[in-house]
Order: structure tokens, then C-alpha cells, then sequence
């Protein structure tokens, strides 16, 4: 049978063309010209229009990447389980929350700990399903910040992408940089366990330029770990989530086994008490959703490796919603483990203690010096690969951000290292600029947690500045659904709705001081530097960015004519039928939902959107 070619006719519906087939399989067409009587043509690339841009096509991920605009520059390794593995390592859950655990505990009682994170986490999954549906339309390494193209009118794209861009990159490296320090401070905590106790007091106790130093030796590790291969980071980061959901589970049963004086479960999941000054139980509660919310956040990380990723507009998508989840009952089950290993005077015994970090003496309670320098080691292992997690998606979004000119010396971070095939010069600008915001914990501590505490609200925000694009401009945006949805199942406005409610709200408490009455040394300065921020980033639009600064900056690709091998000789029908000229509307050409309305179940592909065959490049997708 006579491959074919598809090509739109008056009414825009889809026509078969004949081509050619060589004799490696089919062959790919060009764009059609403007003339729509006159069919796909093989020409060579000296017959092109003038201002055509050429690309080779190498599967069916990388034709989706050209008809939205970008070129195919990095190479597709990350498959099902690494796609996965790295969602669920981004966020974390055994490194991050014990570094936060004391928060909620101090302010608003032991029960805080437990009902924060239960209902953090469903609220997290409402952001995260929207993230979802919204990146499965245009999986890019631009994550949410890219979106809004197809969202926003056009006149009011460059300040809305400006504004989103900004606040997803510096929430992500306020992100890393915490968790370098966090490591840090994780490092002398297991160094003071192993000293001396001397009236009261380890005998080693940890200086701010000690977590510092430390802090900065994480970063750089963080960047030889970015800079490998994607194969490299394929084969590696499959191990993360493997490894931190065993580590979570020896240790849940290290301590319920060793832990002697339990506390009862009135205590666990009904003392909600007044720990912050106001004279509120309930606002006391609210502030300890900076655990959850520190931890359960950066969920469009994922998309950022989206051209990394083979069928990246599901696999992103579906890992995100598994992660969300996953992590979520993780959270949850170590949170009222520890907990019930809390004792009856823990605020002097375990917020107050030696180590600085409660969790170590949690962990020093139950199993000797011994038995918490293996777990906290666990702890620590884990908090470094959400560190190089991290790092891999910062290093994405300022190689998105940089190629469509939004950074200053944009040309350098944008170039793509023909040797790894990644971008290099991005991740050694995100290794850099997380290492000038660690210095400032030398001089000033209050001022460096402020800004560790602007990665979630910077991140959260930018998510639902693109969800709220989405319903202010639904009648006349271009957006056109991905194949990734939750269908009836949980629709999509009421979803967004609350999604935006909560980050508002979380958003200003997030912003408030811890305690009253409120002191320079208690201070939540994190307004302020989000204030300089704001400041900053409007300040560079209107004195420059507004004349050069246009949005994303998409061009038309056309296919050179690269030849797909068959990994069955010559093509089927479905094959044939899915070799869609570059030009044409993405696959996803209208919404699809799945008629059982199933939860984040993708609608199924018709031979139009791709098969097996059709997408075969010869790579590992595992």
C-alpha cells in the first residue's frame, strides 16, 4: 500500500496525499506552500521559501516540539520509570520534610504536623492536576512559563511570561540553594551527634560559614551530576525513588520498633495547641503549612525535562500526578510516625535540642548515636538527590528562558554542549547564581532563610498565574488540550478554582512572622526580599526588557527529509497513516476526554497521534 501524507483542504479536514516510501521506510514531507492545491513536496533544502527554518525530525516527540516552535536540540533518554523516579525524587519527601518538621510541631501543636500535611497534600494535588493537563499540551523544557503563549493574547504575552518566567526560575533556585544549605546544616547535625555532650551542649557546635562551605561543596557536586549525559542521568535517576521509598520505610519501622516511650493518639491527631502568639489555634495551624508546602511544591520540575523525555506529553503529565500522590501518603505516614516518637516535653527536648535539627534527636532517641547517623545519613542521601533533581529542572527552565532572550548574556546559557547534549553553560549559570544567594547565610541568617522561604510562594504562584490565564481568557485563547486529562472525573474549572484560592491564601500566611511579638530576629523577611524582587523584575521591564523581550520565540520548521528507520521493514497503514508534515496543528488537534472519565487515565492515540512504529527511533525508552 502507497504511504501517504496528510494536507488540509478548504475546510480544514484531513486529506491523504500520496508520497514516497525509501528503502529505509517513510519518508518525511516538508511543509505544503502557500498555495493549499498544491501537494507535499520532498524538495531540498536550497528550494525553500525564504525564511524557512529547517530541522530533522527524529520521532514523534521531537514533531510535536517543531509545530509548537522550538528546535529539537537535546537528545530523548528519560523513559516510563526514570520520567517517574525523577518526579517523586524532585519533591522528596525523606529528605525535605524532616529538614521542616519542627515548624509545625513548635507553632501549632504535635496534631499540626499530621492534619497540615493531610490536607497540604490534597490541595497540592489540585495545583499539581492542573500543572498537569496545562504541560501535556506543550511539553517543553519551558514547563509552565512557556504556556501562556497559546493562552494569552498576544499584546499581553511578553509582561505575562516575563513575570511567570521570573518567578518559576528564582523560586526553583531558591529551591536548590536551600537544599544545599539544608545538607549542610544535616552535615554538622550528624557531626555534633558524634561529639561530646558537655552540660547540656554538644561539645561541636556548627557555625553559619561551616553550612555555608558546605552548602557551596553541594552545589558544585550538584553540577558535575547536571552535567552528564541524559543517558547518564536516565540510568542514574531511575535509582532515586527506589532508594527513597525503602530508606522511608526502614526507617518508619526503626522507630516504631526502638522508640520505648510512645506518645497515645490523642496526641498524635488531636493536640493542636497555640505555639506562635497570636492567640489563635486555628492561625497557629495555618502557619505550620510551611512544612507541606516547602516540600510538596515545583511540580512542573518534571516538564522541564519534557525534551529529554520520550512521550513526554503523557509520561510528564502521569508521573506528576503519581509523584503528587505517592509523596503525599509518604509524607503523611512519616509525619505520624514521628510524631508518636515525640516526648511529653518535646519542645525543650526535641525543638530545643543540642543537634539543631529535631529530627536527629528523634532519631539519637530511638537508636543511639549509631542507629541516627545511619538514618540521618538516609535522610541526607535522599535531600541530595532532590538536590541534583532540582538542579536538572533550574537548569532547564533558564535554558527555556535563555533561548527565547530573557536572561541577561542569553546567547551563552542557551547553547546546547554538542559533546553531553545538554545545556552546560545553563547549569553552571543555575550552580553560580545558587552559590551568591548561600554566601548571604554567612552574614546574615534571618535574611537567607527569607529567601529559602520564597520557593514555594514564587513557584505556586507561577502556576496559577498560567491557571488563571487559562479561565480569564478561555473564550479566545488558542489553547488546545493535551492527551493527558482527568476528564469528568474532576473537571477542570472547579479544580482551577480551588487551586488559585489555596495559593493565595497559604500565600499570605507563608508571608507572615512565625511569632509574635514580632522581633528583628523573629521577623519573616521573606515579604521583603519578595517585595525587591517584584521591585527588580518590573523595574528591568520598563527600563529595557519590554523593547527586546517578546515571549517565547517560536518559529516554523520545516522536516529536511530525515528518513525514520522501521523497526519492522517497511511501514503499515498505522504508520503511514501518523507521518503528519511538521506544519500541521499538534496531534492533539481538539479535546479529547476519555468517555469513562477515569482519573489522569490519557485519552487513547488514533493512528493521527503516533503509534509505536511511527515514533520507533532506535532509543532505550524504558
Amino acid at each position: 500500500m502507497e504511504p501517504v501524507h496528510y494536507k488540509d483542504d478548504v475546510k480544514s479536514e484531513k486529506k491523504l496525499i500520496p508520497s514516497t516510501v525509501t528503502p529505509y521506510g517513510q519518508q518525511y514531507s516538508q511543509l505544503p506552500t502557500e498555495d493549499p492545491s498544491v501537494p507535499y513536496t520532498n524538495a531540498p533544502q536550497n528550494a525553500a521559501r525564504p525564511g524557512t527554518n529547517y530541522t530533522r525530525i527524529r520521532d514523534e516527540d521531537d514533531r510535536e516540539l517543531a509545530r509548537i516552535g522550538y528546535e529539537p536540540e537535546l537528545r530523548r533518554e528519560f523513559g516510563r520509570w526514570s520520567t517517574l523516579s525523577y518526579a517523586i525524587s524532585i519533591l522528596g519527601v525523606l529528605g525535605s520534610q524532616p529538614a521542616t518538621y519542627g515548624v509545625p510541631i513548635s507553632l501549632g501543636g504535635p496534631s499540626t504536623a499530621v492534619w497540615a500535611w493531610f490536607i497540604g497534600s490534597i490541595m497540592a494535588y489540585m495545583i499539581a492536576s492542573c500543572v498537569a493537563e496545562l504541560v501535556s499540551a506543550y511539553p517543553t523544557a519551558g514547563g509552565m512559563y512557556f504556556v501562556p503563549a497559546k493562552i494569552v493574547p498576544q499584546k499581553h504575552l511578553p509582561i505575562w511570561t516575563w513575570i511567570i518566567g521570573w518567578c518559576n526560575f528564582l523560586g526553583q533556585a531558591c529551591g536548590v540553594a536551600s537544599i544545599a544549605y539544608t545538607l549542610g546544616q544535616m552535615t554538622l547535625a550528624m557531626r555534633s551527634i558524634r561529639s561530646r555532650l558537655v552540660d547540656g551542649a554538644y561539645e561541636f557546635s556548627p557555625q553559619p560559614y561551616q553550612i555555608v562551605i558546605i552548602a557551596l561543596g553541594m552545589l558544585v557536586v550538584f553540577g558535575v551530576i547536571c552535567s552528564l549525559t541524559t543517558k547518564g542521568l536516565h540510568r542514574l535517576i531511575i535509582w532515586f525513588a527506589p532508594i527513597n521509598i525503602l530508606a522511608t520505610i526502614g526507617i518508619i519501622i526503626t522507630l516504631l520498633v526502638m522508640t520505648e516511650d510512645k506518645r497515645d493518639a490523642s496526641f498524635v491527631f488531636m493536640d493542636v495547641r497555640d505555639g506562635s502568639g497570636y492567640g489563635s489555634k486555628g492561625f497557629s495551624f495555618l502557619l505550620g503549612f510551611l512544612n507541606v508546602a516547602w516540600v510538596m511544591t515545583d511540580y512542573d520540575g518534571t516538564t522541564h525535562m519534557s525534551e529529554e523525555t520520550h512521550d513526554a506529553a503523557i509520561r510528564g503529565p502521569d508521573s506528576i500526578r503519581w509523584a503528587v500522590i505517592i509523596s503525599g501518603v509518604q509524607g503523611f505516614a512519616l509525619n505520624v510516625v514521628f510524631t508518636f516518637c515525640l516526648t511529653e516535653t518535646y519542645m525543650d527536648d526535641i525543638v530545643g535540642s543540642p543537634t539543631g535539627l529535631p529530627i536527629a534527636q528523634i532519631f539519637l532517641n530511638a537508636a543511639g548515636k549509631d542507629g541516627a547517623t545511619v538514618m540521618l545519613f538516609f535522610v541526607m542521601l535522599i535531600q541530595f538527590f532532590t538536590g541534583a533533581s532540582a538542579m536538572l529542572a533550574n537548569s532547564r527552565m533558564a535554558y527555556a528562558f535563555a533561548r527565547d532572550e530573557a536572561l541577561p548574556f542569553s546567547n551563552i546559557w542557551s547553547k546546547v554542549n554538542g559533546m553531553t547534549g545538554t545545556p552546560l553553560y545553563a547549569v553552571w549559570f543555575v550552580v553560580g547564581f545558587c552559590g551568591c544567594l548561600n554566601l548571604i547565610g554567612i552574614g546574615s541568617t534571618q535574611t537567607i532563610t527569607a529567601i529559602f522561604n520564597l520557593c514555594a510562594p514564587c513557584l505556586d504562584l507561577s502556576y496559577i498565574a498560567v491557571i488563571l490565564a487559562r479561565l480569564i481568557y478561555e473564550d479566545s485563547n488558542t489553547f488546545v488540550p493535551g492527551p493527558y486529562t482527568l476528564g469528568k472525573w474532576l473537571p477542570t474549572k472547579p479544580r482551577s478554582i480551588i487551586a488559585i484560592s489555596w495559593v493565595l491564601l497559604i500565600s499570605v500566611v507563608l508571608f507572615c512572622p512565625t511569632t509574635i511579638p514580632v522581633t528583628a530576629t523573629n521577623m519573616n523577611y521573606a515579604v521583603v526580599v519578595a517585595a525587591a524582587v517584584a521591585v527588580f523584575a518590573l523595574s528591568w521591564w520598563f527600563l529595557g526588557a519590554n523593547k527586546y523581550y517578546t515571549g517565547p520565540r517560536l518559529r516554523k520548521f520545516e522536516d529536511i527529509g530525515n528518513v525514520l528507520p522501521m523497526p519492522h521493514g517497511q511501514p503499515d497503514q498505522e504508520s503511514q497513516a501518523s507521518s503528519i508534515p511538521v506544519s500541521k496543528p499538534p496531534a492533539y488537534s481538539s479535546p479529547r476526554t476519555s468517555s469513562d472519565g477515569g482519573p489522569g487515565s490519557p485519552t487513547e492515540r488514533t493512528p493521527l497521534q503516533g503509534s509505536a512504529n511511527a515514533r520507533y527511533d532506535g532509543g532505550s525508552a524504558v
